[in-house]
């Protein structure tokens, strides 16, 4: 299943839907209300006539820093010996076409292309005996920008993860699929700049989901954003970044200056 948020050309109103074939079909309610299922047999309009935008509307979004050890490196940084969270505000979310803009107060802004977990159902202090995975709605493309210059100036990360478009996601929630073995690339202008696989994580999605439930409680909607591979680098205006997550999608993003 192919799970979107569109613009409902009748109400001009943000909706969940499915993507089948051409046709985007509306979701009844939105995705609290499980078992998902469609309000109608017919669709409410074509893909190609869609407005899509993200897909997720999360209370919270909670990050994983360094999950993979070639990244850690990269950066000069140890491995954590416990999971890294830190979080970035919905606020930052946009979609799949919407434009990264370049705040003035950074002269080093990277992409970070990621696998993200989306929450299905209620998690809070999940047991031994429960599987992480029953709680996870889908599974979606995630660029987790970062102003670098301002994430070592402040040594913590809000500032540095924090603004405005530096939380690309989309373009779709799918479900179904095994996250524990995916290839994550990330290129821009059509060069290959990430390439690494879930697989290689220090911290796998079972283990995130279990260990963050202990921490906050994670809601329906919520996204996980799990961590990125080696070959972070520098995105300038008039560039186009790609974040593709096998068996999801691709997420296209282009890069502007704030104002432009």
């Amino acid at each position: 299943m192919k799970i979107c948020r569109f613009i409902d050309p009748e109400t001009q109103r943000p909706r969940f839907g499915v993507v089948e074939g051409e046709g985007v079909f509306a979701l009844r309610g939105d995705l609290s209300d499980t078992p998902l299922s469609v309000e109608d047999s017919s669709p409410v309009v074509a893909v190609a006539d869609a407005r899509l935008l993200a897909p997720v509307a999360p209370s919270k979004i909670v990050c994983v820093g360094r999950n993979y050890k070639e990244h850690a490196a990269e950066l000069g940084n140890a491995m954590p010996e416990e999971l890294l969270l830190f979080l970035k505000p919905p606020s930052a979310v946009i979609g799949d076409g919407d434009a990264i803009e370049l705040p003035p107060q950074s002269q080093r802004v990277e992409h970070e292309g990621e696998l993200g977990v989306v929450i299905g159902r209620r998690a809070r202090r999940l047991s031994e005996d429960e599987d992480p995975l029953s709680y996870v709605l889908g599974y979606t493309c995630v660029n987790d920008v970062t102003a670098r210059d301002l994430q070592r100036k402040d040594v913590q990360f809000t500032r540095a993860k924090s603004f405005d478009t530096f939380c690309p996601v989309g373009p779709f929630v799918v479900t179904g699929i095994d996250p524990l073995d995916l290839l994550v690339e990330t290129r821009v202008d059509g060069e290959l700049r990430q390439s690494g696989r879930t697989s290689a994580m220090a911290f796998p999605v079972p283990f995130l989901v279990r260990y963050i439930s202990h921490v906050l409680t994670l809601e329906p909607g919520d996204l996980i954003a799990t961590g990125t591979p080696a070959g972070v680098g520098p995105l300038l205006a008039g560039q186009t970044v790609e974040v593709s997550v096998e068996g999801v999608g691709r997420l296209r993003n282009d890069v502007k200056a704030a104002g432009s």
